[in-house]
């Protein structure tokens, strides 16, 4: 579709996401109402990083050079900033209708997987001053690199949907920040060795009904049969190319924030950017993942 078919498009979605999970409750206590409403700054947040503008000021400057007649309010970038800051429990709220929507919870399979949210470079970390109550230093097994800063976690239905998330510092175990993203979800659920611990298991099976699997160590035997194991190794690169998307295209791996409010809402926005182009796909008869044409000239 074209750029204005997917602007309109996203503008509808999110217009309609917005009316039910506001529910008409006034956001704001006191003061004046803002001139852009919020579904245009969500809309114009969800059209930037789709387009692979992933900052504030870029997403701002786009829209006030190409699209000032189609959002005539658009201020400041500073109210811009500002506004979009303050909405990034609306976009999580957002983000999770649409999931259900998608039919990502009602899925009995979910797969899982982390990666790393450097803050700065490992030679600079030392002397840095950002989040220094928060950032801490973790180990990447994947780029086998130690590095300063956070680890996002993910996870997806068999289709690629996103329906669960956290943002943890780097040196917290990822079998801990399980936990965070497993809430609404029941089946099989799929990780890879980072996972493994026998009692994670048990508990996960007790508690939620959630029967984790993950490939074991070449020390370790498993009695799983082979077909079993190969259809896990398959289906673990679906969370791979996701992952892929969000950091190519989204690019959610780079902290372009210097407190945890701005980083959660850059982080919820990528993923309600991402989540929208597997809902407008779908609603175009399209796979659910190709991004790719969505857009055209």
């Amino acid at each position: 579709m074209l750029i204005e078919d997917f602007i309109i498009h996203v503008f509808c979605d999110v217009e309609q996401s917005y009316q039910e999970v506001v529910g008409g409750i006034r956001l704001r206590g006191r003061g004046f109402e803002p001139k852009l409403s919020d579904s245009e700054v969500i809309t114009m947040e969800i059209v930037g990083e789709f387009l692979g503008i992933d900052t504030d000021k870029g997403i701002w400057k786009y829209f006030r050079t190409h699209w000032k007649e189609w959002f005539p309010q658009l201020g400041s970038r500073a109210n811009f900033v500002k506004q979009s800051a303050n909405l990034w429990a609306v976009k999580q709220r957002i983000l999770q209708r649409l999931s259900m929507s998608l039919g990502g919870f009602s899925d009995p399979i979910h797969i899982v997987d982390g990666f790393p949210m450097p803050v700065c470079l490992f030679a600079r970390a030392p002397r840095s001053q950002c989040f220094e109550d928060s950032a801490t230093f973790g180990y990447c097994a994947t780029k086998k690199e130690t590095y300063y800063g956070f680890q996002g976690v993910v996870m997806i239905n068999f289709e690629g949907v996103i329906t669960g998330f956290t943002v943890v510092p780097a040196n917290v175990d990822e079998r801990e920040a399980l936990w965070d993203v497993v809430n609404s979800i029941y089946g099989l659920l799929i990780g890879d060795k980072g996972y493994l611990r026998p009692i994670l298991k048990q508990e996960l099976l007790e508690q939620q009904g959630i029967d984790l699997q993950t490939p074991v160590r070449r020390n370790m035997p498993d009695t799983r049969p082979k077909a079993f194991v190969k259809s896990l190794m398959s289906a673990r690169r679906l969370v791979e190319t996701v992952i892929g998307q969000l950091a190519g295209q989204f690019h959610i791996e780079k902290v372009r924030a210097r407190d945890l409010w701005h980083l959660t809402n850059r982080f919820v926005r990528k993923l309600l950017s991402h989540t929208m182009g597997v809902f407008l796909n779908r609603s175009l008869g399209r796979e659910p993942l190709q991004f790719e044409g969505l857009i055209t000239a």
